[in-house]
């Protein structure tokens, strides 16, 4: 096989020394004229060349060496491949006659014979090569001729006018000097024209409706919003790159609610901060919450995160140990990431907050209830401050990932039973004994009470008590307890906000919950943190009555009780209104019309491309263009918007009778 090789690789030097003048001489025009890139492509079309011809040589060197050689008696084939004894015997006999049949010139003639010398590619070589000599050595004044002439006439203008820009300090952008253009720079920076004669009356007109007039000193103005401005008739972009809050990105855990295993001894956390100029502080908040039921206590801890030697990102991750972290098991542990840029009004931004249970072993429940049995009831009330942490932890979930309606449904309902089991525990102390959303434990039976007693005898064709069956008369239930005044209002104020919150979360609304539930922690700690003061009870004291203005019919000072109902606004002012209507057609349009196009773009339009191109429309019809009215008409138009839908809310009183009433009378 080796001896195989050994005649390929002399067929293939041969094809090789065949093309290499070609190659050579190729190349010498483009050497000669001095040109990389024509040097460049010819390199390039060599390799393609030398590609192509060692993959021709590759599958027919045994055709040219049959059809030169005839000492190989059409056998070249079996030099490189044998599969039979009588093709091996073949073999060895065309391997002892070779040297002697196949000569190096005997090669260099087959190349010839086979391999094309491709002259009519180096006369192509030359003649672009030629051309490109003559394109470059033509006179720089007959080339440049055409463009010279505008060049010449906008450059007094424009040589006169230079812009500056002094981007804030908090940046680290340097000040840019140009001459008139487009730019990009960082919000809040001082953009300055000035001349270099220090003399002219040309203005720069601004889209947003100012004008600058840059005289022997310059004409500065703020960038807080991206417009466009002219000089000379010419319009040149001036884009604003707003200050972006940073970014948090919490990469572990990777859920919201994380919880351990009963055998961790560890709890890993990364996070990613990005800006786009420079993080001035970042700190982790940790919260432990250790306990049950209402004896809860909550431990808060902050730690400032590293810094990075890029200032416009930091990345931290740590493993801490359970002891570290002073987590036992039953703990939960609540953290979030707080950071903040260096901008001139810096902002701060908050990360959710994740939280990592570590679960109880099962070991302690079991003898916990076993050892006290008749303390096992169901499970325990839980604090209102948990059924914040649990609303704003579904508040998250809903809004970082996509749950189903389900788990919306489920979670929410569950919290709904919490808050409702928290609001009668509450509402014991005011005498409270039922609930709108029962679940059935408490006040089941109204035939317990004394004040009942005719409940019993309906079944016998007794007359019926419409105010006993249909209500439920009690003696006045906040009466009944020792609690001072101040007390009870505080009470029936944490009662109506839990009330409140219950009512968003059976709604399937826990954003709207989460105010009340606050409420609700705020009064439960006024509560808590108030005073026992003994008031002696005393019978209901009406405020006195003022005798002057009793039975005058005066009615100054009252309210009614009657909400009001929410009326259509107008949607469009009325100068914008008429202006639209004025554009439609070629007369005159309305006494500052600018300031009003310019007011309602600015105040409707968000997006930067779209105020742009409003605010061009309406220099193009100040200029008196009318064909541009269609097109500020459509921008003024789209800048309203679509009509709002105005909901009007109706008084409806439903008592108990009339709802037995309405659902007797349905077959």
């Amino acid at each position: 096989m080796q001896e195989g090789a050994e005649i390929v690789r002399r067929v293939w030097r041969a094809a090789q020394l065949r093309r290499l003048p070609l190659w050579i001489a190729g190349a010498l025009p483009w050497l000669f004229i001095r040109s990389a890139p024509g040097l460049i492509a010819w390199l390039a079309w060599c390799s393609w060349d030398w590609a192509i011809l060692r993959r021709r040589v590759g599958y027919a060197w045994t055709a040219w060496l049959d059809g030169a050689v005839p000492q190989m008696e059409d056998s070249s084939a079996l030099l490189e491949h044998a599969p039979t004894p009588v093709a091996q015997l073949q073999r060895r006999r065309l391997l002892d006659r070779i040297d002697a049949s196949v000569s190096g010139p005997q090669l260099r003639r087959i190349a010839r014979g086979r391999v094309k010398a491709g002259w009519p590619w180096l006369l192509g070589s030359v003649a672009a090569a030629g051309a490109v000599w003559f394109v470059a050595s033509a006179p720089p004044e007959a080339v440049s001729a055409p463009a010279a002439a505008p060049a010449a006439a906008a450059a007094p203008g424009a040589s006169r006018l230079v812009v500056r820009t002094a981007p804030p300090a908090y940046t680290g952008v340097k000040p840019v000097e140009a001459a008139p253009g487009d730019l990009l720079v960082p919000e809040q920076t001082v953009v300055s024209w000035c001349l270099k004669d220090g003399a002219g009356m040309e203005k720069i007109e601004l889209s947003n409706g100012q004008t600058l007039v840059p005289g022997k000193e310059c004409a500065r103005w703020t960038a807080t919003e991206s417009v466009f401005w002219r000089w000379q008739g010419k319009r040149h972009t001036l884009k604003v790159t707003p200050d972006q809050p940073p970014e948090i990105t919490i990469l572990t855990p990777t859920q919201m609610v994380q919880d351990l295993s009963e055998t961790a001894t560890s709890a890993p956390m990364a996070v990613k901060i990005q800006d786009d100029y420079r993080i001035v502080r970042a700190t982790l908040h940790m919260t432990l919450a250790r306990g049950s039921g209402e004896n809860i206590r909550f431990t808060d801890r902050e730690m400032p995160l590293p810094g990075s030697p890029d200032p416009k990102q930091r990345n931290w991750s740590k493993r801490w140990s359970l002891a570290e972290l002073g987590m036992e098991p039953g703990d939960e542990l609540y953290f979030f990431v707080r950071a903040t840029d260096n901008a001139g009004r810096p902002h701060t931004v908050q990360s959710p907050t994740y939280t990592l249970r570590l679960p109880a072993p099962l070991e302690e429940a079991e003898e916990e209830s076993a050892a006290m049995p008749m303390l096992v009831k169901p499970q325990s009330l839980r604090s209102q401050r948990q059924i914040i942490i649990d609303t704003e932890q579904l508040v998250a979930d809903m809004r970082n990932t996509k749950l189903s309606r389900d788990a919306v449904l489920e979670r929410s309902q569950k919290i709904a039973a919490d808050q409702g089991a928290l609001r009668r525990r509450y509402g014991q102390f005011l005498g409270e004994e039922s609930s709108l959303f029962t679940d059935g434990e408490d006040h089941d039976d109204h035939g317990d009470h004394g004040d009942h007693g005719d409940h019993g005898g309906h079944g016998s064709g007794s007359t019926q008590d419409i105010l006993h069956q249909y209500g439920h008369a009690h003696d006045e239930a906040e009466n009944a307890t020792l609690y001072d005044e101040d007390t009870k209002k505080v009470l029936r104020r944490a009662l109506v906000a839990m009330w409140d919150a219950e009512k968003a979360l059976r709604a399937l609304t826990p954003k709207v919950a989460l105010p009340p539930e606050y409420k609700a922690l705020e009064a439960i700690k006024e509560l808590q943190q108030a005073e026992r003061v003994y008031l002696h009870k005393t019978a209901f004291v009406p405020p006195p009555i003022k005798e002057e203005k009793r039975m005058t019919g005066e009615m100054d000072g009252a309210a009614s009780y009657r909400r009001e109902q929410g009326g259509s606004e107008a949607r469009v002012p009325e100068e914008v209104r008429l202006l639209v209507q004025a554009l439609s057609g070629d007369g005159p349009l309305p006494a500052l019309w600018t300031r009003t196009a310019h007011d309602w773009v600015r105040n409707r339009l968000q997006d930067d491309d779209q105020r742009l191109s409003a605010q061009g429309a309406i220099q193009d019809v100040a200029d008196g263009c009318a064909a541009c009215r269609p097109v500020l008409r459509a921008w003024l138009r789209n800048a309203a918007g679509q009509g709002q839908v105005l909901l009007q809310a109706g008084t409806r009183v439903e008592t108990p009778f009339v709802r037995a009433w309405r659902e007797g009378a349905k077959p």
